[in-house]
């Protein structure tokens, strides 16, 4: 095991045990790398006696809670400073008998009829296929569902309701632990506890990525109202008739500007730095821009923008930018070296996954365009086998290494984390590579590697995605992507990965 997690074996107190905090605030994954490190590693290998959760909702699911609330008017125009305090809920009414009861209600970007853009059997854990019980492409409401299910065997461990506020070490005897400092939503009560180990799974859809174009704030100030996010993009009701302009061309940006066109007045104006996907079909109702240039002084027109072409458009009634989200961690801001400098990526970190200076604290799910929850339980499993000792970490030198080689093949800001083109199909297989050069123990769970067949479906999702929205309402009843004509050719395939 690494020096730096043999310090940290002993506890105040005359108790001696480890123990391990895995810390979860709004994200994406929260069945996924819990269960894996919890029930399916560290219970049967009892290498953590004591393991803690803390999820600042009210239940599991993460993003996948829809919320009506939608704070837009707490979004800074522009948005472009990582570095935000923790969020704040709004108090709701439990559907509890005991009416006087209130939950936290923290804004996700959740949208009322959002549909997963991945096949349901690429997106469901190894484990339990029942989401293929659900539409190929399935609804917010079925993932929602699943994840709480399949999260059931580890509720025990979650504290809900729970914020927390500051990780930062503490001197214990001779040894540096983690001192977490936690507060209870419902009843305000601070709380601190030590720990060997601190799993980040916070996920990365907080903090609202909104560009500093000029004469933004200007404009904002006179026409109030009319600039948001997608994260508060809840329904189209909002833009009937409405001259609207989508800002973004990646899967949330087309997804949201398709519903808004049911609605909106036409074309909708779909502004992007990048030309429209290839797969994405041109339609009567969208008409293509570049990327907004000035968003022009009240003086000189009418709720106006320059676009980088030089066209002027004006009387604009309605601005979402589908412009992503930082990275951002403010309870660890007392982390030296910094993980956040300009929130487009994660500093310090090797493989997506340990804090190089010191990996007692590692990160579940910063990578992003993957199918997510196969490729957090990948990198679960390489924590699980780090921290209980079935593998070693390279020396801190080449673990910087990988890091500066990875900046100069993707650069040092947001393309760091980006896995897309079946890159996360190699870098989850190369995760099973690792994780099984470790002492195999009785009830070690390793994820399965993406097949060949795996990678051609993901390779092909958005003619598949078209084809299922063609059946109109008769694709809620297609479970498989033969029922629309696709069969994976066996003979003559070269290999995808």
């Amino acid at each position: 095991m690494p020096q730096a997690l043999r310090q940290n074996r002993t506890v105040r107190g005359n108790m001696a045990q480890s123990t391990l905090l895995i810390t979860v605030l709004l994200e994406d994954r929260v069945s996924d790398d819990r269960k894996t490190l919890t029930h399916n590693n560290y219970d049967k290998e009892r290498h953590f006696e004591v393991v803690d959760i803390f999820e600042q909702q009210a239940n599991t699911g993460g993003v996948w809670n829809y919320s009506t609330y939608a704070p837009s008017e707490e979004l800074s125009i522009p948005q472009t400073d990582p570095h935000q305090p923790l969020e704040k809920p709004r108090w709701r009414r439990s559907a509890s008998t005991y009416a006087s009861l209130s939950k936290p209600d923290f804004a996700t970007p959740m949208y009322e009829s959002l549909i997963s853009n991945i096949p349901q059997f690429l997106m469901e854990h190894p484990d339990d296929d029942s989401l293929e019980k659900q539409p190929l492409f399935a609804g917010r409401e079925s993932v929602l569902e699943y994840l709480n299910r399949y999260s059931n065997d580890v509720r025990y461990l979650i504290k809900f309701q729970t914020q927390v506020y500051d990780v930062r070490k503490d001197k214990d005897g001779d040894c540096d632990r983690w001192l977490v400092c936690t507060k209870d939503l419902i009843s305000n009560k601070a709380s601190e506890r030590l720990y060997d180990a601190v799993v980040v799974a916070s996920g990365h859809h907080s903090v609202p990525m909104l560009p500093d174009i000029p004469g933004i704030r200007a404009w904002n100030m006179e026409y109030p109202g009319i600039i948001t996010h997608s994260k508060y993009y809840r329904n189209p009701e909002g833009f009937k008739d409405k001259k609207t302009v989508v800002v973004g061309n990646s899967a949330s940006g087309l997804d949201i500007a398709t519903q808004i066109s049911t609605v909106s007045k036409h074309p909708i104006l779909n502004s992007a730095r990048s030309k429209q996907p290839e797969f994405q079909r041109s339609e009567s109702w969208k008409k293509e821009m570049p990327e907004i240039a000035e968003f022009i002084s009240p003086s000189q027109g009418q709720r106006a923008l320059r676009f980088a072409d030089g066209q002027i458009v004006s009387d604009v009634e309605a601005i979402v930018f589908c412009t992503g989200y930082y990275y951002s961690f403010p309870f660890l801001s007392s982390l030296r070296p910094s993980l956040i400098v300009n929130g487009e990526r994660v500093e310090n970190v090797y493989q997506h996954i340990f804090y190089i200076d010191d990996p007692s604290i590692a990160f579940v799910g910063l990578p992003f365009k993957v199918i997510p929850f196969r490729t957090w339980e990948g990198q679960a499993a390489i924590v699980a086998r780090v921290w209980s000792g079935q593998l070693e970490l390279p020396p801190k030198q080449e673990m910087r290494r990988w890091e500066s080689d990875r900046i100069a093949d993707r650069g040092a800001e947001r393309k760091f984390h980006e896995l897309g083109k079946l890159e996360d199909f190699r870098y989850h297989n190369d995760l099973v590579d690792w994780a099984l050069q470790a002492t195999a123990r009785v009830g070690d769970k390793v994820p399965p590697k993406w097949s060949e067949r795996d990678a051609w479906v993901r390779k092909n999702i958005p003619a598949i995605k078209n084809a299922f929205a063609d059946r109109g309402d008769a694709r809620h009843a297609v479970r498989s992507v033969e029922e629309l004509g696709f069969e994976y050719p066996v003979q003559g395939m070269t290999k995808a990965f």
